[in-house]
């Protein structure tokens, strides 16, 4: 599979990478109403997904 990150040098991060990343910088202080509210309205996540980075936020 080609990975067009790999042949541009840019790494991408998902949102739920985002999140993560702004909740370990402390711009918001948890992931779970924001993801919440993201399901609520059409955005879809695996439940074993959505429990996987909820646990990786430590919520």
């Amino acid at each position: 599979m080609f990975n067009h990150s790999d042949a541009t040098g840019i790494d991408i991060t998902g949102l739920l990478g985002i999140l993560l990343a702004a909740k370990q910088q402390r711009y918001i202080p948890l992931v779970e109403p924001i993801l919440d509210n993201l399901i609520a309205n059409g955005f879809w996540v695996h439940e074993k997904l959505y429990l996987e980075v909820l646990h990786l936020a430590g919520e």
